[in-house]
């Protein structure tokens, strides 16, 4: 069979899905692409500065908040962390890491009616503090957790 043609294939299926997704209004075509990322958090190195780039003045800490990670990384460049939010109304999680060189790791925005959890693997310089940092109604939550790293990270 020739190969090429396989390729054009595959390669006009997945257009072809996103443009009957958007001539059935499921998507707008913005939503397919990905959105701008907010590089003055990306360059904040402590939690209140972090928090502010993001656009909150302040956090309260909830109980609402879920976070599953290791209480031992044995190996720091892949810490895997999985957060659950239980606040009505998440419209985003971000996982912010104390002691990295950029204390904001990861930024997930919520779509409305779906649930808040994620889950990916994220790189620790050294034993930290990690926060859920989860804005909920225009209003900032957050929990806390320390994983201790015995290996690597980003420091090397």
């Amino acid at each position: 069979m020739d190969t090429r043609r396989r390729a054009v294939l595959k390669a006009g299926g997945g257009t072809g899905v996103l443009a009957l997704a958007a001539a059935a209004g499921l998507i707008k075509p913005g939503e397919a692409f990905a959105q701008q990322w907010n590089k003055a958090a990306f360059d904040t190195k402590s939690f209140a500065a972090t928090l502010k780039a993001l656009g909150g003045s302040g956090s309260t800490e909830s109980t609402q908040i879920q976070i599953i990670a290791p209480d031992i990384a044995e190996n720091g460049a892949v810490v895997p962390i999985t957060i659950e939010s239980g606040v009505p109304k998440t419209d985003t999680i971000a996982i912010l890491i104390e002691k990295n060189p950029s204390t904001l790791s990861a930024d997930f925005e919520i779509p409305a009616g779906t649930d808040p959890f994620i889950t990916t693997r994220v790189k620790m310089a050294e034993t930290s503090n990690i926060y859920a940092v989860v804005k909920a109604d225009g209003k900032y939550f957050h929990a806390v957790k320390e994983i201790k790293v015995t290996l690597g990270g980003c420091g090397g």
